[in-house]
Parts: structure tokens; C-alpha cells; sequence
């Protein structure tokens, strides 16, 4: 049984789309924002994820400091900024400090989990330093980062009684040399994620970014689910939310146009191994899939799989082998009740 917390219990995807779907516009009057902020007594923590960004984490957080701001009776909408690093040669640690964010290396964080594995890792690791009530994730690679990413996000939580975790949605153009298809970006998500959904999740294909790397919760709601590595990581978070509060408390607002790095179509099948292998995982866990491998097996024994690609190259045909490690942290609540 699903839990539906504020009262709201949709039928379906399409009950919710048409109830839990809103504009960034709606949440544009920051003074509304501010007073609601200010009453609710809560304060707000940004994350950001970074790994070779010093590109664009510059850009982004004059956007967020810009914001803060522009909020009126001192109130900035964004209390902490955290710029969580994979230790990136580029720089980008010190482009995020130099503009007053603080900058942790996620290897740091958490040490005694061992290194970091990849953006999911360090989202989770992140929830030990950051001190909001609320934690937003942003993406940090995003070229044409705008305010409205940030105030449309947090927007329902302030807003809708009974919401409690908000995702982005937007349009993901792709540009191909001087060729741009406005709607041709999200190929993970529009080729895995969503066909995965419609037969497993059918309750969570009313959301049109999935795996946007925007979205927002109260930090108990964070800590009390675990957290998958690597690019696992937002599909894990969607089913684990779900579960959690039901998808009455969940929300989505179209956040407009954003554009992130384009990923080489290896990179792709990669992630979508690992979007595909989170849903399993927890399909698993359920009792809803039979393993192939002996299901009497402990789970963490399924931890690393070879991912075979095979390959035409200019000197012939190949057949390369990956290993991609797939690693579930516990509930962060569990973590510090236990010291």
C-alpha cells in the first residue's frame, strides 16, 4: 500500500499530472516566496555535484547569489550553497570557493565509507554537511543556468500543503554541429527510463524529466531512504520516494529550456545499464523480479557486473569489457543514529 501524505491520493498518473504539475511562473513573486519561507521556519540547503565544472559552476552560483538577493525582508531563498567536488583537476573547487560557496571534496565527506563512486555518492555524503531543513540537488554542468531553476523548484514545498519532494521538468534541446533539435535531448530518459516506468511504475510516468538532476525534499525525507551510486542515483530516489510518501506528496514544475553536456552514445548505454539495473534492484527487493543468478544469493553479492559492448573499430571488430559497480547507501538516519 502506497502512502499518501496531505490528503491527496491520485488514481493515477494522469489525476496527479493534472494536480501536481506547475509553471515556474507561479512561484516568481519572491516576496510570497519570502513571506511563506519565513513562516514555514524552515531553511533551505543547494547541492551541488560537480566533477570538471569550472566552466559553468562560476555562472551558476552568481545566478544563485543574484536570487538571494533579490528576495525582499532579508530573507535569501538559498541558506547554504555546497559545491560537493570529485576532487576535479579543472579547477572547479576553487571557482565555486572563489564565489562563496562551500566546497567539500566527496571523498572527504564520510570517509569511512571509502571513495566516493560517482554523483550519487556524493549526493548522499552531502547530506552530512548540509544544515537545511530542505535540500535541493541541482546539476552543475548546466550552460544556461537560470534563477527560475531554483525558486520553481522549491516553489511547491512553500506553496502546496502536503508536498514534499519536487522535480524539475523541462524541454533538453540537443545540438549536433550547427543543427539543434529543441526536444532531441533525454535520450537515457526517453529510451530507458520512461519505457521502464510504464511497465514497473506506471504511478511515476506522469513526470516528464525523470532523471533531471533539479529537484528538492525535506532533508528527513533524504536521510530516511538510501541512496544508489553513480548515475543510479535519481532513478533509485524516484521509486524510493514513492514508496516513502506516495506519489500524492510528489510534485513536478517546468522549469523551461536547460542545456547540459551531451554524453557520448557509450556513455549513454552505460547509464542507461545503470538506470536499468536500479529498477531490477528494487523490482528484486519487492519480490517482483526472478533473478537469473541464484535468488537465494545476498543482494550485495550483485554488486559489480561486467558490462560487455561490442564494438566495430578501423581495426576490426571487439568486444570490450566494463566493470560497473553498483553501490546502495544506507538511509544517512540509520548512518548517524549509530555514530
Amino acid at each position: 500500500m502506497r502512502k499518501h501524505e496531505g490528503g491527496f491520493a491520485p488514481r493515477d498518473a494522469a489525476e496527479w499530472f493534472e494536480n501536481r504539475s506547475y509553471k515556474h511562473e507561479a512561484f516568481s513573486d519572491l516576496s510570497e516566496l519570502a513571506r511563506l519561507k519565513k513562516e514555514s521556519r524552515r531553511t533551505v540547503s543547494l547541492v551541488l555535484p560537480s566533477r570538471n565544472v569550472a566552466d559553468t559552476i562560476g555562472g551558476i552560483l552568481e545566478e544563485v547569489r543574484a536570487l538571494n538577493e533579490r528576495m525582499p525582508e532579508g530573507t535569501p531563498l538559498v541558506d547554504q550553497t555546497l559545491v560537493v567536488d570529485a576532487d576535479s583537476e579543472d579547477g572547479t573547487a576553487e571557482a565555486a570557493r572563489s564565489k562563496g560557496a562551500e566546497v567539500f571534496s566527496e571523498n572527504a565527506l564520510l570517509s569511512n565509507y571509502g571513495g566516493a563512486h560517482g554523483k550519487g555518492d556524493a549526493m548522499w555524503r552531502s547530506l552530512s554537511v548540509a544544515t537545511g531543513d530542505i535540500i535541493m540537488f541541482a546539476d552543475a554542468d548546466t550552460k544556461d543556468f537560470k534563477q527560475q531553476l531554483v525558486y520553481g523548484t522549491l516553489g511547491p514545498i512553500f506553496t502546496t500543503p502536503g508536498v514534499r519532494f519536487v522535480k524539475g521538468a523541462f524541454r533538453r534541446p540537443f545540438k549536433s554541429d550547427e543543427t539543434v533539435q529543441q526536444d532531441g535531448g533525454g535520450r537515457v530518459t526517453e529510451l530507458t527510463t520512461k519505457p521502464l516506468f510504464n511497465l514497473f511504475y506506471p504511478e511515476l510516468t506522469g513526470f516528464v524529466q525523470p532523471l533531471a538532476g533539479e529537484f528538492a525534499a525535506d532533508k528527513e525525507l533524504f536521510a530516511s531512504i538510501p541512496f544508489l551510486t553513480g548515475y543510479a542515483v535519481e532513478t533509485g530516489i524516484m521509486i524510493d520516494v514513492l514508496k516513502k510518501v506516495g506519489l500524492g506528496a510528489m510534485a513536478q514544475v517546468d522549469l523551461g529550456t536547460r542545456q547540459n553536456r551531451h554524453q557520448p552514445l557509450f556513455d549513454l548505454g552505460r547509464m542507461s545499464y545503470s538506470v536499468l539495473r536500479a529498477v531490477a534492484r528494487r523490482l528484486r527487493q519487492d519480490g517482483r523480479l526472478q533473478q537469473v543468478r541464484d535468488p537465494g544469493l545476498p543482494d550485495s553479492l550483485f554488486q559489480f557486473s561486467e558490462y560487455l559492448h561490442a564494438v566495430a573499430t578501423p581495426e576490426g571488430l571487439a568486444l570490450r569489457e566494463h566493470v560497473e559497480e553498483l553501490v546502495e547507501r544506507p538511509p544517512l538516519a540509520e548512518v548517524m543514529s549509530v555514530g
